[in-house]
């Protein structure tokens, strides 16, 4: 059996840790499979006042591929919860995990939406969600689109383990 990764990469404020864990559930009641979740919210310090720039995640991406790695010795499956905001991030994870079977799913909804969430939240840069939402990368070629403003965490997993894990 091969193991997969599920790579959420969608803007902040978007629900991707929400649908991780959702999304972590559903798979092993309906797969009976174990998957982890590995967040780049594991690995930078994040703080209200401190805006995070594109030099900052590509100093970590080594450190969430090693994990990755390590985790998929144990499990038989990922769940990558990240905010991709270049093409050198992106390459650094695609090459490291290139071995396994990797799905990628771009978690999205409305700008307004993001703010809104952003603001509710109190506990990221103002900006955060806006600046990532414009340098999310890639911009297209994922396997599936799911917006979290029109359908809840447990139908955006529905629709990716429908579409994805066979």
């Amino acid at each position: 059996m091969s193991k997969k990764i599920i790579l959420l990469n969608g803007p902040s404020s978007s629900g991707k840790s929400t649908l991780a864990r959702t999304l972590q559930t559903l798979i092993k009641d309906k797969n009976s499979e174990e998957f982890d979740i590995i967040s780049i919210d594991d690995f930078l310090e994040m703080a209200k006042n401190e805006v995070i720039y594109e030099d900052d995640v590509f100093e970590i991406s080594s450190k969430i591929c090693t994990k990755s790695i390590e985790t998929l010795r144990l499990k038989q499956g990922i769940i990558i919860d990240h905010v991709i905001t270049s093409e050198r991030i992106f390459k650094e994870l695609i090459e490291s995990l290139k071995i396994y079977d990797i799905y990628l799913i771009h978690v999205t909804c409305p700008l307004q939406v993001l703010k809104r969430r952003e603001e509710e939240r109190k506990n990221r840069c103002l900006g955060s969600a806006e600046a990532s939402y414009e340098y999310l990368y890639p911009k297209q070629g994922y396997d599936i689109t799911v917006d979290t403003s029109e359908s809840s965490a447990y139908e955006c997993s529905l629709q990716i383990v429908d579409t994805l894990i066979k």
